[in-house]
Formats: structure tokens, C-alpha cells, sequence
């Protein structure tokens, strides 16, 4: 199963920083992680970015089992 990496507010939402979940696509994986982390992780993903693998990928990306998806919400600073 791929391995779900979550930064920052997404983080905090799920309580967890890395995590395996099922799926075999980035939306399988997403829905997975939603059902097992909640609302408040749906409320942060949804401003998120998602990477495989180190790079930028859309839900309907293929993911297998060495697979590794990032959450990464959105960095401010100045």
C-alpha cells in the first residue's frame, strides 16, 4: 500500500504525519485518508497540493505499493 506524508495543517488535522493507506489512485488514497482522519483533515486537503513521489500529481495519478503521496497545504511567509 502507498505511504500517505502529511506536512503542516494537515498534520495536525489527521494527528499523524505518515500513515500506509489503500488505494491504487491519488482520489482512492485522498478518500481513504478522509474517511480515516475526519473533517477537519477534508477541510485542509481540499487547499492542499499533492505530490507522488516528488512530484506534482492529479487524482487520477496511479499509485502502487513503493509509492509515496505528499500533502503539502499551502506555505505563507515573507
Amino acid at each position: 500500500m502507498p505511504v500517505i506524508r502529511l506536512f503542516a495543517q494537515a498534520r495536525e488535522a489527521a494527528g499523524v504525519g505518515r500513515d500506509v493507506v489503500e488505494g491504487t489512485t491519488v482520489d482512492e488514497v485522498l478518500a481513504a485518508a478522509r474517511e480515516r482522519y475526519g473533517a477537519a483533515f477534508a477541510d485542509v486537503l481540499g487547499t492542499c497540493g499533492i505530490w507522488v513521489n516528488g512530484e506534482p500529481a492529479d487524482g487520477g495519478h496511479p499509485v502502487g505499493p513503493d509509492d509515496e503521496v505528499a500533502v503539502l497545504p499551502p506555505v505563507s511567509g515573507g
